[in-house]
């Protein structure tokens, strides 16, 4: 396996945002697809905001390997970074933000399943993460075997938490809008454990408000495989399968994994990744 390395995000607070609204004259299918340069066209990307070295809003300037993948296809598609639009993305609104057009796509660690094909149409998969946990430094918990009447922290809406449900019923599952209040609960002692793919935990570990605190345990229990979320029925996706193969063969996916995960003990399983993008349907 090749080793890579996690980026500290920065810990300063999250500048107020005001998003313009999404409501305007172009619907989802006249935006974006050429013209970037010069045309104005845009593109509404869903990412996370709070997923240090994945998708994170430092004040307005967003980072991470999410959003380096969606520049990447966003310039495929022919739409340059100034007129991309990133929208905040959390795990539970993800469905809605397509099915209501306020987005284009959606580049947020968003697994690919059967459920969420039933309602959502996905490009790639562009990265393949596994599911792990994060616990207190001097904490003795290897696994999730180990998680029996602790408790455990997840996001509301995301597969991490209910695979607990479904697989450990006798964990205590405590869920939270997004992983920084994971993080803050346990630091506070009132959380065992964060579960959910191994490396936004190691980007949350890398913090350096968590410096030392915190420690990935290094025992992934799935495997996640991180599609670009589109409206059912959209055209994209083949377009954005070439721009992710792309990226994998001329090296620009390796560069956006390394920079982004610099800084952290993180391991990326190179047996699945690159992941080779599935068919459209």
């Amino acid at each position: 396996m090749r080793k890579t390395r996690y980026a500290a995000a920065a810990v300063a607070a999250v500048a107020a945002l005001t998003l313009s609204a999404c409501g305007g004259g172009d619907s989802p299918e006249s935006e974006g697809g050429g013209g970037g340069e010069g045309g104005g066209e845009t593109l509404r990307i869903g990412i996370k905001f709070d997923q240090p070295g994945l998708g994170y809003d430092e004040g307005g300037s967003y980072s991470g390997f999410d959003v380096d993948v969606a520049k990447y296809v966003a310039a495929e598609l022919g739409v340059s970074e100034e007129n991309i639009e990133f929208v905040e993305a959390p795990s539970a609104n993800r469905e809605n933000l397509l099915a209501n057009e306020q987005v284009d796509m959606i580049f947020a660690t968003y697994s690919i399943t059967d459920t969420r094909k039933e309602t959502v149409d996905f490009a790639g998969p562009y990265f393949v993460a596994g599911q792990d946990l994060l616990v207190p430094t001097d904490s003795d918990i290897t696994g999730p075997e180990d998680l029996e009447g602790k408790n455990l922290c997840s996001v509301t809406g995301s597969t991490s938490a209910q695979k607990i449900k479904d697989q450990y019923p006798g964990v205590q599952l405590v869920e939270q809008p997004g992983y920084a209040e994971c993080v803050t609960a346990m630091g506070g002692g009132q959380i065992d454990a964060v579960t959910t793919d191994d490396i936004i935990l190691a980007g949350l570990a890398a913090q350096e408000a968590n410096a030392g605190k915190f420690k990935v345990v290094g025992n992934t229990f799935s495997e996640e495989n991180y599609g670009v979320g589109l409206p059912k029925g959209s055209d994209r996706c083949g377009d954005i399968n070439s721009a992710i193969t792309k990226m994998i063969g001329d090296g620009s996916w390796e560069e956006a994994i390394t920079s982004n995960t610099e800084g952290a003990d993180y391991t990326y399983n190179a047996e699945l990744n690159p992941p080779t993008p599935e068919p459209c349907a």
